[in-house]
């Protein structure tokens, strides 16, 4: 009975840090998204402003 509690118990706690590291991956995974289209916006209006120069 105490071996059932023990494996119950390892099993839920594996859970739920299983859950935390999944949501912890998703919003870095949206925080990077974020900072390529940032990237990317940057590098047209740099573009454009140095095309305007020329």
């Amino acid at each position: 009975m105490r071996a059932m509690l023990w494996v119950v118990g390892v099993v839920g706690g594996a859970l739920i840090l299983l859950g935390l590291l999944l949501e912890a991956v998703r919003w870095l995974v949206v925080i990077g998204i974020i900072a390529l289209v940032v990237v990317v916006v940057l590098a047209f209006l740099r573009g454009r402003q140095a095309m305007q120069r020329h």
